[in-house]
This record gives structure tokens, C-alpha cells and sequence, in this order.
């Protein structure tokens, strides 16, 4: 009768043992939140593993989970490194049943591969690994009670129906339960704790001043009235957001600091009031990410308010040899501009406001870069820290040295919002619209055609200036069929956007948009 039961016996407390496993994660996860929240949400050993994952992770993955998910990139990659952390924690269990000695292995080795992580971060805290190490810890000890009540109990120890899968179940629940609440309790203090340097108040605190130099009317043409075209200014909210920030950096705008440093002759550091007294300038500028495929939707316009890049230079006294400008972010995020760039003349500013308001905490709060004409990855530094003059020579910023172009001017290109891919129409006039741009250069001419014929001019929006983009739009008489609709964009030097389709790496996408509809 025995050897009947040992199956059953054997299988429950294997199981019983996965579970083991589970809770002591979580537990060991629940705890190194507590303490990271103390010492630097960054150093959380989720955090830190996934922001090592994203470093370590090949160009053409990284473009397809961007492509793929888009601005969920983020929590997907959380959610995976959950879910293998899931599985890695049941096996342990599960092996601890017969080996405690493999559990508190598996378990030491999490932590070091946590601490490791939280170390080796870029800004890492001095004792980013000290939330793994105790997590770990806990876990552990969490593991080794958990595996003590399933220890098959002497006779007669407690009553046969709670020893029928081999162990005292009762004993098993308690602890388990016990666990659970110590985890959950850890974690939510730990969020609690983190929830309490939240930069919502210090940004509530923030008083934009008026801009010396104010943005220039937009004409009254600039929005052109389409159904599905996008406006012309972007609402912060719906402005897109790609960077390698797992968690948003909650930076004070009370206790903020600038430094300028490198080849200069004079070191500045600022505060964020002196920087407000610097007398802002406030601009329309449309901000483009250079993962952006043809027709994707990680462009942006905004209406930005800012100190100007130059004049701090200057006052620093830049070097004629200093041929780049790295600024650091507060999470160790790095990005390098060309120095002559910013001193050309274009409006490049040190950005406290957005669309009339502080930066929202995701794009940047409470200072950030933006450069007109260049792609983020070499101008648009959020919670901005810490500018450098160097050189190019040697200094390879964070994108550079993952084999991105040095310098990345913002190429010609233009979209197709309306009518929709694959859309259904009545034949007749149809409006043709979109979005044109080409920073710091402008736009001067947009053509549509049809299935390969002629090109259409199409008739263009008003802009501010030729750092935005503009809309567009063509009247198109629609005929039954499916059709092809394409589009091209001429910048004001002359050069027509090429038809040759470029992948974004390693310096952007290039190439027309098109779209297929059906017209009944």
C-alpha cells in the first residue's frame, strides 16, 4: 500500500515545493523593492537586469520589439524577465524539495546576478547592490522554512488527513500565507516609499516665466482641417516616448543642478531657478526619433520653452577643439551633438516648458535638450544633468558605440495619415493628407500620385518656421478599384525625398510612404 501512495506523496510535495519556490521569489523580489526604494528605484533588481538586457540586446531585436510593441516595449520586457524569473524560481523549488542545498544556490545566484546588474548601471548608487543582496537573503531564509514543513512528519506528529501528500499541510499553508503577506507588505511599502519622491508636487511648484523672445505666430492655415490628419501641435499626452528608461527618473526641480565641464574655460554649474532667470526663448519645433520607420508615428510637434545652448556655451567658453557637446542624463544615458550644430544658430535650448506648461515627468522633467534638426539619440537628453565639451575622438556616446551614425541630421520625409492603409471609400473626391517635415531645412514642395502615375502637387499648410513639420493635403477624384497612393516631400535646399527604402539604422529610414485603398 505503501509503494502505491509514494507516487501521489512524491508529486505533491514536488509541486508543494514549486510553490515554495514562487512565494520565496517573491518574497526576496518584495523586500529588495523595500530596499531600493531607500537607496534608488533604479537599483531594484528588475529594474537593473532589464535595463542590463536592453544594453546587451542586438540592434535588429531592439528595432523589432519597437516595431512590434511600440511604446510598450518597456513593460513587455519587464513582463518576460516576471515571467522567466517565474519559471527559474519553480524549478528551484521544485529541486529544493530533495536538495535544499540546489534551492539556496539557485537563490544566491539571483541575488548576484540582481547585484551585478544594480553595480553595473550607469549612475549607480554606492549601494545599488545592497536591495539583491538582501532580497536574496530574505528569500532564502523564506525558501528553508517554507521546505521544513514539508519534511514528511513523524507518526502520529499530526492527524492523517493532513499528512496525506506526505507533509503537514496545515503547517505548509501557515508559513506559505505568512510568506505571501511579508512579500506583498514589502513591496507595497517599497512602492509607497518610491511613490513618495514623486516629482508630481515639485513640478505642481514650478512657475514658468514669460520668454523674452516668444514663439512666432502660427498662421492661421497651419491646420488644414482634414478629418485623421494629425494637428499640428502634438498634445504632450499623446507625444511620443522612446528612450531605455525602464522606470521615469523622478528628478526635483528643487534640487536639480546642471554642470558644464570638459574643454572649457570656465566651469558652470546651475540651479534650476537660475537657469529660469537666464531669459527663455520659446519656439514651435517637431521632434523626430530615428527608429521612426517611413510612415511611423514617432514624430512629434511641440511648442517648447527654454534657456538658449548657445549662450551657456559661449559663457563657458568652449573650446575650438571641441568638436562635441555629450550631455548626461541622471540614469547615466549619454548623447552626443555636434558642437557646431548647436552654435549655428539654431534655436538648440536647455527645455523647462512644453506646450505651455513644466515638462511632464516622461519627457524630460525637469530639464531636457532639444536640438532642431537632429534625431533624438544625438540631441534630445531628458532630465538632463550634466552637459561635456569633448571631442568626438574621445567620447562615444551611449547610441554610438551600438554602431549609430556619429551625426544624424533629420532626413527629408513625409506621411500619409488619410485615408487609412487598407481603407474603403466612395469613389469620388477623396482629400489625400498628411504630414511633411524636414527640421531646420522646411519643406517646399509635397507630390502624390496615384498606382505609379503622375505626381499631384499637393497644397501645403502654413508654418512658423521650418522647424516644424506641415500639413498637407491633395484632392484626390477617386475612382472604383484598388488603388496605390504614394507621396514624396522636397525640402527648401532642392533635394526630393529618395524612392530607395533605408532601414532607420544606422541613420534613419528613407523612403516613400504609400498606402493601399479600395474604392467602391
Amino acid at each position: 500500500m505503501s509503494s502505491d501512495n509514494a507516487p501521489t506523496t512524491s508529486g505533491g510535495r514536488r509541486t508543494a515545493g514549486a510553490l515554495a519556490g514562487l512565494i520565496a521569489a517573491g518574497v526576496a523580489l518584495g523586500v529588495a523593492e523595500l530596499v531600493s526604494a531607500f537607496i534608488d528605484p533604479k537599483s531594484s533588481p528588475v529594474v537593473a537586469v532589464g535595463g542590463s538586457v536592453i544594453d546587451a540586446t542586438p540592434q535588429w531585436l531592439k528595432q523589432f520589439a519597437i516595431e512590434q510593441f511600440g511604446t510598450n516595449d518597456k513593460p513587455v520586457l519587464i513582463g518576460s524577465i516576471v515571467v522567466v524569473l517565474v519559471l527559474l524560481a519553480l524549478l528551484t523549488g521544485t529541486l529544493a524539495v530533495r536538495r535544499p542545498a540546489v534551492g539556496l544556490a539557485g537563490v544566491a545566484v539571483l541575488g548576484a546576478v540582481g547585484a551585478v546588474a544594480a553595480t553595473t548601471r550607469p549612475a549607480a548608487a554606492a549601494l545599488a547592490f545592497l536591495p539583491s543582496v538582501v532580497g536574496a537573503l530574505v528569500g532564502a531564509v523564506a525558501l528553508l522554512m517554507l521546505l521544513r514543513t514539508l519534511r514528511t512528519p513523524t507518526a502520529g506528529a499530526v492527524p492523517s488527513s493532513q499528512a496525506v501528500s506526505g507533509f503537514d499541510r496545515r503547517a505548509f499553508l501557515a508559513s506559505s500565507l505568512g510568506a505571501v503577506a511579508v512579500a506583498g507588505v514589502a513591496g507595497g511599502v517599497g512602492r509607497m516609499v518610491s511613490a513618495g519622491s514623486d516629482v508630481a508636487a515639485s513640478r505642481a511648484a514650478v512657475t514658468l516665466p514669460s520668454p523674452v523672445s516668444p514663439a512666432r505666430t502660427v498662421p492661421a492655415d497651419a491646420e488644414l482641417g482634414v478629418d485623421g490628419l494629425s494637428s499640428f501641435r502634438t498634445p504632450s499626452k499623446g507625444f511620443y516616448r522612446v528612450d531605455t528608461a525602464l522606470i521615469v527618473p523622478q528628478v526635483s526641480a528643487q534640487t536639480w543642478k546642471l554642470r558644464v565641464h570638459g574643454m572649457v574655460d570656465r566651469e558652470i554649474e546651475l540651479t534650476f531657478d537660475q537657469l529660469l532667470q537666464r531669459g527663455l526663448i520659446e519656439r514651435d519645433i517637431t521632434l523626430t526619433c530615428v527608429s521612426n520607420e517611413v510612415g511611423g508615428p514617432y514624430v512629434g510637434s511641440a511648442r517648447w520653452l527654454g534657456a538658449p545652448l548657445a549662450d551657456l556655451l559661449r559663457e563657458a567658453g568652449v573650446h575650438k577643439a571641441a568638436d562635441q557637446i555629450v550631455s548626461k542624463s541622471t540614469d547615466g544615458m549619454t548623447i552626443g551633438t555636434p558642437t557646431a550644430v548647436i552654435m549655428d544658430g539654431r534655436d538648440a535650448m536647455l527645455a523647462v516648458g512644453m506646450n505651455g506648461k513644466p515638462l511632464p515627468a516622461e519627457h524630460g522633467f525637469p530639464v531636457r535638450m532639444v536640438v532642431p534638426g537632429l534625431y533624438g539619440y544625438v540631441s534630445a537628453t531628458k532630465w538632463l544633468v550634466d552637459i561635456e565639451a569633448t571631442t568626438f575622438a574621445d567620447n562615444r556616446p551611449y547610441w554610438v558605440k551600438r554602431g549609430w551614425a556619429v551625426k544624424a541630421p533629420i532626413k527629408t520625409m513625409s506621411r500619409i495619415d488619410t485615408p487609412r492603409p487598407l481603407g474603403r471609400l466612395t469613389a469620388g473626391k477623396v482629400p489625400v493628407a498628411g504630414v511633411a517635415w524636414a527640421q531646420h531645412r522646411g519643406i517646399s514642395k509635397v507630390e502624390v500620385r496615384v498606382d505609379g502615375g503622375r505626381w499631384n502637387n499637393a497644397r501645403l499648410a502654413g508654418v512658423p518656421t521650418a522647424d516644424t513639420w506641415l500639413q498637407w493635403v491633395w484632392d484626390w477624384d477617386a475612382t472604383r478599384g484598388q488603388h496605390t497612393l504614394e507621396v514624396r516631400a522636397t525640402d527648401r535646399t532642392g533635394a526630393v525625398q529618395p524612392e530607395k527604402r533605408a532601414n532607420p539604422f544606422p541613420s534613419g529610414a528613407s523612403g516613400w510612404h504609400s498606402t493601399v485603398v479600395s474604392v467602391a
